[in-house]
């Protein structure tokens, strides 16, 4: 198969397309009207600080259900302990540069170079792309973990999380995929199956069942703006 290469226009080929490890397209920009339409499709951006812009739609794909969530015994014990505490969209740039220098197993540097950020931070201000927070002894507190993606429709697509003390990211996830059962998401995108979302529930469904299950989400509209206002069904 070919690699497409993109250009001004914001359109992409067809996911079907890619290569068998998901890359599809290379090039084009990641300005919020080609980012917006990328994801529409099943399509997202992951390069790194040498590279061109990569655009890729792997098959297969994990997802996870709001109802299919699993807490471990442990986690749900340091949630009911009340030792962490979460806000929305009140600190997206922390928490995407947080990301960025997060050190992860078998990875050397970021895929979240300075671009990327800018991309997603402009996401954000157009209401697009949202952060969950995770505080230390109350929503004043230090900064400890969290997770950002897009909204569109009834579906999450998951981006990146971090922490910086034991099981924040973990309680960031519960707590986000809480928030998309109780607003009606169908589900979260998980992009990559690690074992760390593969032990909270998320299971690989094809390529052809992820675009149906994106399309069906993608019926309903976009939840815009700020998230703020939604902290109370943080629970």
């Amino acid at each position: 198969m070919a690699i497409y290469r993109l250009f001004e226009e914001p359109v992409f080929p067809d996911p079907g397309e890619a290569e068998p490890d998901g890359l599809l397209a290379v090039g084009g920009d990641l300005s919020p009207l080609r980012l917006i339409s990328a994801y529409a499709q099943g399509i997202f951006p992951w390069f790194g600080p040498e590279s061109p812009i990569l655009w890729w739609s792997p098959d297969p794909r994990p997802i996870l259900l709001p109802e299919t969530l699993h807490v471990p015994h442990s986690l749900r014990r340091t949630l009911n302990s009340g030792r962490f505490s979460f806000t929305l969209d009140r600190d997206f740039g922390a928490v995407i540069r947080a990301c960025a220098v997060q050190p992860r197993p078998g990875q050397n540097g970021t895929w979240l170079v300075p671009e990327m950020i800018e991309a997603y931070e402009r996401l954000h201000h157009l209401g697009h792309a949202h952060s969950l927070e995770v505080h230390m002894r109350g929503p004043e507190g230090p900064l400890v973990g969290g997770l950002y993606g897009l909204a569109q429709g009834r579906v999450f697509f998951g981006e990146s999380m971090f922490h910086e003390t034991p099981e924040a990211s973990k309680a960031a996830l519960v707590m986000l995929m809480r928030l998309l059962g109780a607003r009606g998401y169908h589900f979260l995108d998980c992009q990559q199956a690690t074992p760390h979302v593969l032990r909270m529930g998320a299971r690989e469904v094809s390529r052809r069942e992820f675009l149906r299950r994106l399309e069906a989400a993608l019926r309903f509209p976009t939840e815009e703006g700020s998230w703020t206002d939604f902290e109370n069904q943080l629970a």
